[in-house]
């Protein structure tokens, strides 16, 4: 159990939350919710320890699980080892009885060493401990072939799910995630769903993912207001009962106010007159009638909405068997389609299936090895990279960057379009050279706005953007009228958008499927039952 009483932290004048007490207890799962910059990871470390409350304490469980982004720590280390590492007392047992066997000569005393260090592995299950580090492995789609091999030999992304493994590993009894299903493809989010369903300790969870904090949450725990409000149920309930709440108190301090302005203007009219217990019977009245205290949240949404110049053509996209290999492996094998016009296509597979290798060659930023891209008439794209490194000059401002990219526009175009996105007053003037992640999605999102083109070609847009943003796109991509085309492993934005799926598989030719997520998973129980 995690315990929190009284905790308050800031930074400079800027404070994240004060004097909270909160619990998180075994057989929960909590999600921890609110907008970017509201002190999430703050408190994150707060509860795993690396980070000291201003005031206040915490009490956490004796063997926790925690989900760091260090990913370069163990570059030499075996990836099997780094994951047996979440077991630290287990770790320290295997590595001195190695040491110890490694000498020359065993003294008596380290021949009693040896007997202690065995039962401590016993205690801790070391005897099965490698078989169950690898089907923590492959669940999160890590290879058998892979096992034996150093970190260095991984993908980024992949060491990321190294070390998610080793938060899961040795059943701790406190479990804090931050973000786990970062660079997790729908297959390894649904296994990581069904392990968490199955823990029985007390677990703490950051996620962007709507639809894993709807999966899997059974309470939220949501930063707002300079406070931590604990609701139950996933993500979806919690917006709902925090708008009840809200409108709620409103709503009373609403007729508070009517009861306290009628008692203020008979005191007002009375005061000096005959009725003066009538009066001080009012002000006693308005003493306590005391408005509740509503501080204001730190919730902002973006207004995402794309407009296209004039429409396409009818038919705006043939794809005609192009095909795309690397080293002699085939990524994407031959694909023929016919895209037209307001069709709303989402992308879908494992990392590493061609996804991005796809969208790339559609949006002329790849070359196909075979095969033609045709646009129908006056098709206009506009591409949105996974990769946004270089996508923005730096040295530049988000309005002078934006200004830069159409002289036809007003100053007060470009200043509103700037503040629905939330760079308002000063944070349009902020460096294109510092910003965040978030940030840069949202400035690029605002030069597609601009831009009006009526086909959109979007490679992991959800990337980087919380969860307030990622539901104002799904609203935008729903309400253009254009042509969407969207790389995404966000379940509920698939859902909400895709008319059309198109999946990818390694080894496999493109599914290509007319229909919604939900059509597509019932139609397709094989591949349903890969992501379980």
């Amino acid at each position: 159990m995690f315990s929190v009483a009284a905790v308050s932290k800031a930074y400079g004048p800027k404070k994240l939350f004060e004097d909270v007490s909160v619990s998180f207890s075994p057989g929960r799962r909590y999600g921890l919710t609110g907008p970017n910059g509201a002190g999430k990871t703050t408190f994150m470390r707060i509860l795993s320890g690396d980070e000291a409350p201003d005031t206040g304490t915490v009490g956490r469980p004796k063997r926790l699980g925690i989900l760091r982004q260090d990913h370069f720590r163990f570059e030499d280390h075996r990836v099997l080892d780094v994951v047996l590492m979440g077991s630290p007392a287990l770790w320290n047992a295997l590595e001195e009885k190695a040491r110890l066997l490694a000498k020359d000569a065993i003294s008596d005393e380290d021949g009693l060493r040896l007997g202690e260090l065995e039962g401590t592995i016993a205690e801790e299950d070391g005897y099965t401990a490698e078989p169950a580090a690898a089907e923590l492995l492959q669940g999160l789609g890590i290879e058998q072939e892979f096992h034996e091999q150093p970190m260095r030999a991984l993908a980024g992304g992949y060491k990321l799910r190294v070390l998610l493994a080793q938060a899961l590993f040795g059943k701790p009894e406190g479990l804090l995630l931050d973000e786990p299903t970062n660079n997790l493809d729908l297959d390894s989010i649904r296994w990581l769903e069904t392990f968490l369903h199955a823990y029985e300790g007390s677990l703490v969870t950051i996620s962007h993912d709507r639809h894993f904090l709807n999966a899997i949450c059974t309470h939220i725990a949501d930063i707002d207001y300079e406070a931590i409000i604990t609701y139950p149920g996933g993500y979806d309930e919690m917006v709902w009962q925090k708008s009840q709440v809200r409108s709620r108190v409103e709503a009373e301090n609403a007729e508070k106010g009517k009861k306290i302005a009628q008692l203020q203007d008979f005191i007002a009219r009375f005061h000096a007159g005959t009725r003066a217990s009538q009066v001080q019977s009012r002000a006693k009245s308005i003493e306590k009638l005391k408005l509740e205290d509503l501080k204001r949240s730190n919730i902002a949404r973006p207004f995402i909405k794309f407009e296209q110049a004039g429409p396409s053509g009818k038919q705006t996209l043939m794809i005609e068997d192009i095909a795309k290999g690397f080293e002699g492996t085939a990524v994407v094998r031959p694909f023929h389609a016919l895209v037209t016009r307001g069709e709303k296509v989402c992308v879908i597979g494992k990392n590493g299936a061609g996804k991005s290798t796809l969208v790339k060659m559609i949006s002329g930023a790849m070359h196909p090895d075979a095969g033609h891209v045709k646009w129908g008439h006056q098709a206009s794209v506009g591409y949105l990279p996974q990769d946004h490194q270089g996508a923005i000059p730096p040295a530049n401002t988000c309005f002078g960057w934006l200004r830069s990219l159409d002289d036809k526009l007003y100053d007060q175009e470009i200043s509103g379009l700037l503040g629905r996105m939330l760079f308002a007053g000063e944070e349009r003037l902020k460096s294109t050279t510092t910003l965040s992640g978030g940030e840069t999605v949202r400035l690029l999102l605002c030069r597609l706005m601009m831009s009006k083109d009526n086909v959109l070609v979007l490679d992991e847009p959800t990337n980087h953007l919380d969860l307030e943003s990622i539901s104002a796109l799904a609203d935008g991509l729903k309400r253009f009228e254009g042509t969407v085309i969207v790389v995404t492993h966000d379940q509920e934005l698939i859902a909400e958008v895709a008319t059309r799926i198109w999946a990818l598989r390694p080894g496999a030719p493109v599914t290509d499927f007319p229909g919604t997520f939900s059509e597509f998973l019932e139609k397709h129980a094989d591949l349903a039952a890969e992501r379980r």
